[in-house]
């Protein structure tokens, strides 16, 4: 059987740090957590941003004629803009009205 050594309080007090010390300035330990907040700054939310104006202005300069391709996979040519939805034609005699933010490109 394994036995423990209790060590006594004047050996816990010799292992603290000395008092005029400080155990790490404050911005050396945030900075870790800084950097990684730049990373996923330059390496997430930067290039999402881009690419949601990229959509905006897409789906901005769609105009009646173009076709397109939605979010659910559906192909149609749009054949009206109404303020917040597109009327899109999916088959012969067959519309429907779909979000704007559900189209997802445009089809040359």
């Amino acid at each position: 059987m394994a036995t423990t050594e209790i060590l006594p309080f004047g050996e816990i007090i010799a292992m603290a740090p000395p008092s005029g010390q400080p155990g790490g300035s404050g911005l050396m330990s945030f900075l870790p957590m800084i950097l990684i907040f730049i990373a996923f700054y330059f390496l997430l939310i930067r290039p999402q941003r881009k690419k949601q104006k990229q959509h905006e202005k897409m789906v901005q300069a769609l105009e009646k004629g173009a076709k397109v391709k939605t979010t659910g996979g559906m192909f149609g040519t749009i054949t009206g803009v109404k303020d917040d939805c597109f009327v899109i034609r999916i088959a012969e005699n067959v519309k429907v009205e779909i979000s704007k933010e559900a189209i997802s490109a445009k089809i040359d």
